[in-house]
């Protein structure tokens, strides 16, 4: 979206630009790209990231149908209000919302009065841009800009380092004009993955040496950080240099370029280094790995083949809810119109998961928006529910796969049903941590979600109308065995000697521990007690299956919403499964452990 800037504002546009720039060049790679560094960065084990457990809601028989929204603009008499959005299916309560590119006749943003326009932008900086240009003029005392947009979406877990460049630079505004989440519209629930042979997802050592093509630091990226961090395998993040032992990376463009390599077979020639350090040879690889979305997952099984989804966020269905965000200061000068926009936004998602009608009349706004070529309103609609399709080379493959989001289900993301952790703020948190680690020289820090997060306006819905459906559950029987195992990972969570209970210096593991698993919330989970040699079998076994049963309660404790009955299973072996030698007080400390597998039932 193209910006123009009166004169008047050039001299604190170029201070906040160069602000800008110099970190969108930094975070998108292309500093590194123009001036290459000779430093070549050890490759690391992201920090394992357990990420929220997620609700769905279904909507009650009792809900209504309302009209469709017609063709027509419908509030053209209201004031402008704009909103910038990727080609993303879990806006598709959204989409419904509107009634077209902008309100129209009949729809639910005009009945609440909000007269929304949709305007399509794939690139994270044009939207901070755009941001940045709304609220200079809002600064420089137009209450309403034209300049800009109002809101932007993009995915949460990809929010820290969004919101790490653009508040760099709204800050200079004043403290009041720092951009902030407000609510969301939807999940995606399978279409951003991470794809490998089929090898990869079988036993996940196997994708070491591997090379993947996406898009870096951005949410599909950190589905493949957190599968790498939860089956302690490391990654390289210098895509210049190739480490045999850990995933390499190619940088793409977006996440169509992201497809569009691996069909092509894309290879480079590459120094080869281990532990950070350059062997001396020069190795030629070639992509056979990619993190993508819908519909780059169907282009890789389309015009290639030979990928599966090795996970995706249909396994982490909590990591990368839809989120909005708008300039703090205009949002609170015009809290009802806030308030407005969002109560329509969770309407459309109810009707969304509802009725097929509002479905099908979605995914037609949402074609008419996006103008993506080659996508009809069908090609939408089906990819919304997710499907699984046979590729170029016969293997079945899962695409697609979005949800919405209704007030219900913003409650339970943002921590604001009884019993429920703040889902955002942990996912927020767990691929903050991981940029940061893998990135330090380009993202160096994040704001607290605090400074970057409220939730007034969904509150104050909630309490005015409630939720009109009611937040269920995943089901999840104990009876069910996992048959597909996703991740396991030991944790060094410290007890007391010869009890249960955790030492105080736990607290900062279980804390991660609950974080990542929260993010993983469509998956069971299996907590595998083990002890040292040390005591007769009897009583280590009791012991392990003690420490295993604290480490069950104290989640379930935590959030009992997102760890319902069934979720957790215990399992005790005391000493039978040691993984390093009882003979050495470090061997000992090793075998001490709790071993967490993740992994789908079905």
């Amino acid at each position: 979206m193209a910006v123009k800037i009166e004169k008047g504002g050039w001299i604190l546009i170029f201070l906040i630009g160069a602000a800008l720039v110099g970190y969108t060049l930094n975070k998108y790679g292309l500093i590194e790209r123009i001036m290459p560094s000779a430093q070549v960065r050890e490759s690391s084990v992201p920090k394992r990231a357990d990420l929220p457990d997620a609700s769905t809601t279904s909507a009650p028989a009792g809900l209504t149908a309302v009209p469709l929204p017609g063709d027509n603009p419908g509030c053209g008499n209201l004031p402008d209000v704009r909103m910038l959005v990727w080609a993303w299916n879990a806006q598709m309560g959204a989409m419904f919302a509107n009634g077209g590119p902008r309100a129209t006749s009949g729809s639910l943003t005009c009945q609440h009065n909000v007269n929304l326009q949709f305007v399509r932008e794939d690139d994270p900086g044009k939207m901070q841009e755009a941001l940045i240009a709304f609220a200079t003029d809002l600064k420089g005392g137009v209450r309403n800009p034209s300049k800009g947009a109002h809101f932007v979406a993009i995915m949460g877990d990809g929010s820290a380092s969004f919101l790490k460049g653009v508040n760099d630079a709204l800050r200079r505004l004043g403290s009041d004009y720092t951009a902030k989440v407000v609510g969301s519209a939807g999940y995606s629930r399978g279409e951003d993955k991470f794809m490998g042979p089929q090898a990869w997802k079988t036993n996940p050592s196997s994708s070491r040496g591997g090379l993947v093509s996406g898009y870096l630091r951005d949410g599909d990226w950190n589905i493949a950080q957190k599968w790498l961090g939860d089956n302690g395998l490391c990654n390289n993040p210098d895509e210049k240099t190739y480490d045999p032992n850990c995933l390499n990376w190619v940088a793409a463009s977006d996440y169509i370029d992201a497809a569009q390599k691996y069909v092509a077979n894309y290879c480079e020639d590459r120094a080869v280094v281990a532990k950070g350090k350059k062997t001396g040879e020069t190795k030629r690889v070639c992509v056979n790995g990619v993190v993508t979305w819908t519909p780059g997952d169907v282009t890789v099984a389309s015009k290639r083949g030979g990928l599966v989804s090795v996970v995706s966020t249909k396994e982490y269905s909590s990591q990368m809810p839809n989120v909005i965000i708008g300039v703090d200061k205009w949002m609170r000068d015009n809290r009802p119109s806030v308030e407005n926009l969002l109560q329509a936004v969770f309407e459309g998602g109810d009707q969304v998961k509802a009725y097929s009608a509002a479905l099908d009349h979605a995914a037609k706004i949402s074609s008419a928006v996006y103008r993506e070529a080659g996508a009809d309103p069908a090609y939408w609609e089906r990819y919304f529910r997710g499907v699984v399709e046979k590729d170029k080379q016969g293997l079945m493959v899962e695409l697609g796969g979005s949800s919405v989001n209704n007030l219900a289900d913003n409650l339970l993301l943002f921590g604001l049903a009884p019993g429920s952790a703040n889902l955002f703020a942990a996912t927020y948190q767990v691929f903050g941590d991981i940029v940061v680690a893998q990135y330090p020289d380009l993202v160096p820090s994040y704001y607290p979600v605090s400074q970057i997060l409220d939730t007034s306006y969904i509150d104050a819905i909630s309490r005015r109308s409630g939720p009109i459906t009611q937040a269920t559950q995943p089901k999840f029987e104990a009876s069910q065995p996992i048959r597909q195992v996703v991740s396991r990972r030991a944790w060094q969570i410290t007890f007391e000697t010869g009890r249960a209970s955790f030492t105080p210096g736990a607290q900062q593991d279980l804390e991660q521990m609950l974080r990542d698993l929260l993010v993983a919330g469509a998956t069971a989970i299996e907590v595998h007690g083990h002890t040292d040699s040390v005591g007769s079998a009897d009583t280590n076994r009791t012991l392990s299956e003690a420490r295993a049963f604290a480490l069950k309660n104290w989640l379930e404790a935590k959030a009992p919403v997102n760890f319902p009955a069934g979720r957790i299973r215990v399992f005790s072996h005391g000493a039978d499964n040691p993984v390093a030698p009882n003979s050495t007080p470090e061997g000992r400390a090793q075998n001490r452990r709790v071993e967490i597998v993740l992994g789908t039932t079905s």
